[in-house]
């Protein structure tokens, strides 16, 4: 019982990340499905949206997931 944090405890610790970095990772997963939605398209399964664009739109959401975990505080 006593290892239990109480609120104020809680409430004192800093979160890990900063506010942008969360901001970062939201629209990093956001970019993710955009390119995972994409990816699924339409019937055509030779379309360069389905072969070349949706999979740099995926790499470039995992880019901007990796930006926003490395970025430091200010």
């Amino acid at each position: 019982m006593n290892n239990k944090l109480s609120n104020e405890q809680r409430s004192s610790q800093p979160l890990i990340f900063d506010k942008q970095n969360y901001l970062f990772m939201l629209i990093s997963v956001a970019v993710v499905i955009l390119g995972f939605f994409l990816m699924s398209g339409t019937t055509d399964i030779y379309s360069s949206t389905k072969l070349v664009v949706a999979p740099i739109v995926v790499l470039i959401g995992f880019g901007i997931g990796f930006f926003a975990i490395l970025r430091k505080r200010k």
